[in-house]
């Protein structure tokens, strides 16, 4: 264990935490015992986090078997604010200061409704500029943001979405077999790189947020960038793309990620 970790451990608190963690993921209610062995500590090391967690009422024992489960408090807790906004918050820096350095203007998307909806945009701080508005809607399948969205989403998520989307289900056979082969591209390579599908004359390169193999991604983080601007102050695609990757990573550092 490093130096660090020992010197600011909580054994208390991560005993706590375990027990929450072990009822959150079970469907019935548990003993002390079963508690217990479940977190692999013994009945009398977890009885009084028990008798603290049940004070607070984050977990709940019923009176008859005497057995625990959790109770609505920490479902309370965390939609007392929006996930979207604190993503929205967490976002906020890191893309002002991305669009600022790549001379660009950049978004971050989400999956909503069978749709990609753009959460917030950082404009770029040249005098011509691709503006997106925050809150706007897009096709799934024909958005860079999407197609990454998609890619990372777990298998039978992604072919339900997919099989409720208006747009795939007008694709003949081939042209779905085609998408789908994109999307394990974008999956293998970890970012999607290409002239835009929607808007002539812009290139996109976008990335996922919050990468999880059990849960897919949080968010997409996309660049548009305008063909037309040949400056001397271009910036490399391979230059841009290593910057989208860092502002992915102080996102995901501000969201716990």
């Amino acid at each position: 264990m490093k130096e660090n970790e020992s010197k600011y451990q909580a054994p208390a608190l991560d005993k706590g935490l375990d027990i929450l963690e072990y009822l959150s993921s079970q469907s019935i209610p548990l003993s002390q015992t079963e508690i217990a062995i479940g977190i692999e500590k013994t009945p009398n090391e977890i009885y009084r986090m028990l008798m603290s967690l049940e004070g607070r009422g984050y977990i709940l024992r019923d009176e008859v078997s005497g057995k625990y489960r959790l109770s609505l408090k920490l479902f309370y807790l965390s939609h007392r604010h929006s996930p979207m906004d604190e993503l929205r918050k967490a976002a906020q820096f890191p893309l002002e200061e991305l669009a600022n350095t790549i001379r660009q203007s950049c978004h971050v998307s989400i999956l909503y409704m069978n749709q990609v909806m753009v959460i917030i945009h950082a404009k770029s701080p040249g005098p011509i500029a691709l503006s997106i508005e925050e809150g706007n809607l897009f096709p799934l399948p024909l958005t860079a943001s999407g197609k990454v969205l998609l890619a990372f989403m777990p298998e039978a998520e992604r072919s339900t979405t997919l099989k409720n989307n208006a747009i795939f289900k007008k694709y003949h056979k081939t042209q779905q077999e085609e998408f789908l082969t994109s999307l394990e591209d974008i999956q293998q390579t970890g970012s999607y790189l290409k002239n835009s599908d929607s808007v002539s004359g812009v290139t996109d390169i976008s990335v996922p947020i919050g990468v999880s193999s059990n849960n897919g991604t949080i968010a997409c983080l996309t660049i548009s960038m305008l063909n037309a601007l040949n400056t001397d102050k271009t910036i490399e695609n391979d230059v841009i793309l290593e910057e989208a990757y860092k502002c992915v990573k102080k996102i995901e550092q501000r969201i716990g990620v």
